[in-house]
């Protein structure tokens, strides 16, 4: 999709975009989540959605996807963190959205859902990777993720994030495969202009 087909459609569905942002700043406050124990959860949401803000005409070429692409967004560790389940989030998804676009919101928010395990290695293993290679927009929404942790842990200066950045700098080369698809649908698709701009980032 063209760049600015894609901001006029941003543009057109903004108001349920605000919708969809503050009630998923709601949902991880009601369980107090906090991002670097000093910012509301949201903080790091709005930074993903920016991302996609950015990005998301790169691997986007249907205005129908346009709402859950931003609500995956937005939703994404809703389940991993906000303790809701996989119908909750489809059931908050059907207040915006056709009960296909729902689905594929959902199956975006699952996809990014970490599995069960106690190491980042357990958590974040091959069947996870695999979720995300298979499902329509997650390797986009977890480099968008990446993008907003890489961007935070790089220009914020305190131990635990420079304890994360060298984290993110050794992961980086599993993390980028792990996340790259061999499908040739733009939508399993990965940004080389957003690669570029987070590398560029673990260098500085």
């Amino acid at each position: 999709m063209k760049k600015e087909d894609f901001s006029n459609l941003v543009s057109r569905y903004a108001e349920v975009i605000a919708q969809i942002r503050e009630s998923a700043h709601a949902c991880h406050a009601h369980v107090n989540q906090m991002y670097d124990k000093q910012h509301p959860y949201g903080f790091h949401l709005d930074m993903v959605a920016e991302g996609v803000k950015r990005y998301g005409h790169t691997v986007c070429d249907n205005e129908e996807d346009v709402i859950p692409l931003f609500f995956g967004a937005f939703y994404h560790d809703s389940i991993e963190d906000a303790r809701l389940t996989y119908n909750d989030v489809k059931k908050t998804a059907a207040q915006w959205m056709t009960e296909h676009q729902a689905l594929l919101a959902t199956e975006m928010v699952y996809a990014l859902t970490n599995e069960k395990g106690r190491t980042r290695a357990e958590r974040a293993n091959d069947k996870y990777y695999q979720g995300i290679r298979d499902t329509a927009y997650a390797p986009f929404l977890k480099l968008a993720d990446r993008r907003a942790n890489i961007t935070y842990s790089c220009f914020h200066s305190n131990e635990a994030n420079s304890n994360m950045k060298a984290v993110y700098q050794s992961e980086w080369p599993h993390f980028i495969n792990s996340i790259s698809s061999d499908k040739a649908d733009a939508r399993y698709s990965l940004p080389q202009e957003m690669i570029q701009e987070i590398e560029e980032i673990i260098k500085g």
